[in-house]
């Protein structure tokens, strides 16, 4: 894998909300590949975050395509409401989901991409059904529901084992990780087979330049 093969995703759940819309336009100026929008309901995991309104808002702001990651249950009921705001793909979670086929197929039906996580817990051939229907896979490198946490090392051997699925089962899926990047562990990610990172605090860094942080941790991964 090399660096320009590699995307990145800022996670806007490290952002400075009170500059929300400039740090999104610093990180489009900085190469950013897309904008990761972590949505949670405080039932899948224990803590309340961005809905409609915020892709909304950043889709006046941005011509980079918005990610959604649904951190919530029956994802079913929001999905159409998130794509009206101007939500480009989906994540959703393999844990919890009612009927992950049918929230797939609700999601492709509309158009957008779509991918489903799994948390540290899950075992990466939970994903080997549904991935011929998937735009991307993501394997949370964290438990969701908190920013800030520190990378599990122990998911590298998942994300390996993920790589090898793609590239055995559907060779165009993407693999995302998003938990603890930084300059330290995104070469590791990298290594083991991601090729897109999610990165919240390595970028919206207190006392950094969001360009700045983007090259330093872009210069991380460079072969």
């Amino acid at each position: 894998m090399t660096s320009n093969a590699v995307k990145l995703a800022p996670s806007i759940l490290a952002a400075d909300f009170a500059r929300l819309g400039d740090q999104v336009a610093e990180a489009e100026r900085a190469g950013a590949d897309r904008i990761h929008v972590d949505v949670m309901d405080g039932h899948f995991v224990p803590n309340l975050s961005m809905g409609p309104p915020i892709i909304n808002s950043l889709r006046r702001v941005t011509h980079l395509p918005l990610e959604a990651h649904l951190m919530i249950s029956n994802p079913d009921v929001f999905v159409d409401e998130f794509a009206q705001a101007g939500t480009d793909s989906f994540l959703v979670h393999w844990e919890g989901n009612n009927d992950l086929s049918r929230t797939v197929q609700s999601i492709k039906a509309l158009g957008k991409r779509v991918g489903v996580a799994i948390d540290p817990a899950t075992c990466a051939t939970a994903l080997e059904e549904i991935m011929q229907d998937l735009d991307q896979v993501l394997v949370m490198t964290v438990n969701p529901g908190f920013g800030h946490q520190h990378f599990l090392h122990t998911t590298l051997p998942k994300i390996r084992r993920a790589r090898q699925m793609i590239d055995r089962i559907k060779p165009g899926c993407s693999l995302e990780v998003d938990g603890g990047v930084d300059v330290t562990t995104a070469p590791l990610a990298v290594a083991a087979g991601a090729d897109v990172l999610v990165a919240g605090s390595a970028i919206f860094n207190e006392g950094e330049n969001v360009i700045a942080a983007m090259e330093r941790l872009r210069a991380s991964i460079r072969l």
